[in-house]
């Protein structure tokens, strides 16, 4: 099961073609949106990134993570690690991919890797045709900080990737669950629903504040610590804490996967 067929097959699927299409076509509604919308400002005058999107293709790139950060990209990790060892069970050929024979450590190699790679590729998509988009929705320009200044092209550009390094590591949970449950049911919708209720549901708990320290364990509490990457100075120390957090449950959960497909019987 070469990286490379597997590839192929993952890229031609109707799933990724449509995922894509949603991720080139955001950066579009909200040009439309903002501009049907106006000028807005924060709550008591306060800027926040979301007044600023509109100030450069910079802003208005770093703008459309802002808000698919929370929630739209962790449907693509979902889809791609959630889906891909559930649907071959699914078709019946899971088990004729084992009979071939693909050693299972191989095979579930060779998933992981492609779904958390096509993962990545869509979390590049989004700020790339962002940042194209927004060049010529309003201009080529530094991007604008909330708090005041701004970051010149270069570093605004080297800023982006950081961020969208940070997410992809704060998404490894996710892909983690979705993964897991992959190679406990037959059904995808099951294992791509149940990554994305679980991760609602971190999501949710980090909202109660009566938990106190203890949200320092969800990895939905330091889903946004990359906001100290649109700063004058960069702080690490959140996002240092988050990719910890992140990275533990992730190897965990893939750990769990590996193991218990290993002893599985595959009947389908």
């Amino acid at each position: 099961m070469p990286l490379r067929v597997e590839l192929i097959r993952q890229l031609k699927r109707r799933r990724t073609m449509i995922m894509g299409a949603i991720l080139v076509l955001l950066p579009f509604v909200l040009v439309v949106a903002f501009a049907i919308g106006g000028e807005q400002e924060g709550p008591g005058d306060r800027i926040t990134l979301m007044d600023t999107a509109t100030a450069s293709g910079a802003n208005f790139a770093a703008v459309s993570l802002f808000v698919s950060a929370g929630f739209l990209l962790v449907i693509p990790v979902a889809l791609f690690c959630g889906d891909t060892v559930a649907a071959e069970a699914g078709w019946s050929s899971l088990r004729y991919l084992l009979a071939a024979p693909v050693p299972r450590v191989r095979l579930l190699w060779s998933k992981l890797v492609v779904a958390l790679g096509m993962s990545l590729a869509a979390m590049i998509l989004l700020p790339v045709v962002g940042l194209a988009v927004g060049t010529v929705a309003y201009g080529w320009g530094p991007l604008r900080i909330p708090t005041g200044g701004e970051l010149d092209p270069a570093t605004a550009a080297q800023r982006l990737v950081v961020v969208v390094a940070y997410i992809f590591v704060s998404q490894l949970v996710t892909a983690g669950l979705a993964f897991w449950l992959s190679t406990k049911t037959d059904a995808p919708l099951g294992a791509v629903g149940g990554a994305v209720g679980l991760t609602i549901v971190g999501n949710v708990l980090d909202q109660v504040t009566a938990l106190g320290d203890w949200r320092d364990f969800l990895p939905a509490h330091w889903q946004f610590a990359w906001a100290d990457a649109v700063q004058p100075t960069l702080e690490w120390s959140g996002m240092i804490q988050g990719a910890a957090v992140s990275v533990t449950y992730a190897l965990i959960l893939f750990a769990l996967a590996f193991r218990g497909f290993a002893r599985k019987d595959i009947v389908s």
